[in-house]
């Protein structure tokens, strides 16, 4: 596989042909904000946090860091006023949702987001997809996903598959950024049938 060598904040960095912007700059030690980024699963792009500005000759644009990939002479700049800015106002509008998450109030303090800054809708899930997707890439199973569109939008564990496949999972937990998937999940097992979910499964 090919080496592309781009500039990461002015730092020299050697990449392998199709990697992306993020994992090139976390490969030389680089850090970028992230939300829905798992090294296990396909890159998502879904909270936008990891944007960055990447310019090749006098071309310059904003990108989504783990979905673009490298190029030669690429150049990236992943802190400027401009880039920070759209990082606060994305956690601002994360923060309506999730308002006591600690992560997205460490990211919060770094770029001085407001988390009063817009009505609460406090729904607690932030749609970055990270449950879904590693139940789904990873273990196979497809006992959680998303349920209705837009701003109705929420995840919801699949109650029949949930109660053969969670209770000794459970992988998915660490993933959340904000527990709203624990809350998803209690919320199921009060809506199953005690045997289903509310009891561990008998050792035979």
């Amino acid at each position: 596989m090919n080496e592309i060598v781009l500039k990461i904040d002015g730092k020299e960095v050697n990449a392998r042909e199709g990697m992306t912007v993020l994992e090139a700059a976390q490969s030389a030690g680089i850090s970028i904000p992230t939300l829905c980024h798992h090294e296990k699963l396909e890159p998502f792009g879904g909270c936008r946090l990891c944007i960055v500005e990447v310019q090749v000759g006098d071309w310059k644009k904003h990108v989504v860091s783990c979905v673009y990939t490298v190029e030669k002479n690429l150049i990236v700049t992943t802190r400027s006023a401009k880039i920070d800015n759209i990082r606060k106002m994305i956690l601002e509008l994360q923060l309506c949702h999730a308002p006591d998450s600690p992560q997205l109030m460490e990211l919060a303090d770094e770029y001085g987001a407001d988390k009063d800054r817009f009505e609460k809708e406090a729904s607690f899930c932030i749609h970055c997809g990270l449950c879904v997707r590693y139940c789904a890439e990873v273990k196979k199973k497809d006992a959680v996903g998303f349920v209705d569109r837009g701003i109705l939008k929420e995840i919801s564990f699949i109650p029949e598959i949930a109660a053969k496949e969670c209770w000794d999972c459970k992988e998915c937990f660490p993933l959340c950024p904000t527990e709203a998937l624990q809350a998803a999940f209690v919320l199921t097992r009060s809506l199953m049938s005690p045997r289903h979910l509310l009891k561990p499964p008998q050792n035979k």
